[in-house]
């Protein structure tokens, strides 16, 4: 099997970084290769968004072959909510024929939530199906139905996982669950609630899992204390401690010490057993990643051959 480059970050023992990018709603391949080109040497990967928020976008599997283009290693993101189990298997072998080789399994944002709000969740897997039917024809060469693959595939599996959602106490166990149905490497909800993080992690380690699996922790830089107040009160899952929003508050510059702040967890989560990475997910706001990603003395990244 050949090995993506985030595959080899974390096999290493390397603290790995990657970053992501959202795609444009246009075909516009300019705009793509222009946010992309600020991560450029600065993460291990990037990941690409599928239609977030269920708002139609450039598709995940094209961009990620522009950025290949470019030099810069994706992970696609490919979500159960709008392919059945044909397309999304048609869609890995296209995104492996074309040398893409991360792939994150979602479920995907609810279609109401986003600019078609009348289409039609197919949902024909879950996340945990995505996971395991990426496992069985990468490890397997096999098909879901059971019919054999002509050749075999070169993947890694990434999965999602929020360590903050109620009942907090499960999150740990469905962490396993992922693991089990063939998760390499995992990539979290943005963390701003270090101490609840900290207990998530503790139970992590209790169990194993961190032996099993790559964590990678999610990180993101705040531009405001209008987007902090916004992702406290608006966003599922996501905790935002009054003390992240009173320091955004009595800053001068906000976006100064949002970026502070996301050097600064990122110096903590270093310290923390069990965190394999971090992943920066700076929203239309990719020109911060080298100075964040520098800061936390994390570049140069690693080269291998």
């Amino acid at each position: 099997m050949t090995k993506s480059n985030l595959q080899k970050v974390l096999e290493s023992g390397a603290f790995a970084v990657t970053g992501e990018l959202g795609p444009p709603k246009s075909g516009q391949r300019d705009v793509i290769e222009q946010h992309a080109s600020h991560l450029k040497g600065y993460v291990d990967s990037v990941n690409i968004t599928d239609c977030q928020t269920a708002i139609v976008r450039t598709s995940s599997i094209a961009t990620g072959r522009i950025l290949l283009d470019m030099g810069i290693e994706p992970n696609i993101q490919m979500t159960v909510r709008d392919r059945n189990r044909i397309a999304i298997q048609a869609d890995v072998l296209g995104a492996a024929a074309l040398g893409i080789k991360n792939i994150l399994c979602l479920q995907g944002d609810h279609a109401t939530l986003g600019n078609e709000p009348k289409a039609k969740n197919v949902n024909d897997l879950d996340s945990m199906n995505l996971i395991s039917a990426l496992k069985k024809m990468r490890d397997e060469q096999e098909f879901i139905g059971g019919d054999k693959m002509d050749a075999p595939i070169d993947i890694y599996i990434g999965a999602v996982a929020n360590p903050f959602a109620d009942p907090f106490e499960y999150r740990p166990y469905r962490l396993a669950k992922k693991i089990a149905a063939g998760a390499d490497f995992i990539q979290t909800q943005v963390i701003f609630d270090m101490e609840r993080f900290e207990r998530y992690m503790e139970r992590v380690r209790e169990l194993g899992l961190h032996k099993k699996v790559h964590i990678i922790a999610g990180i993101t830089p705040l531009k405001s204390v209008g987007a902090a107040r916004y992702m406290q009160n608006n966003v599922a899952g996501m905790l935002v401690p009054d003390h992240i929003i009173d320091r955004m508050r009595k800053a001068k510059d906000k976006k100064a010490e949002g970026v502070n702040i996301a050097v600064e967890m990122i110096e903590h989560l270093k310290t923390i057993e069990g965190v394999a990475g971090v992943h920066i997910m700076a929203v239309a706001w990719e020109e911060i990643v080298p100075e964040i990603v520098t800061r936390a003395g994390l570049y140069p990244r690693p080269k291998f051959d």
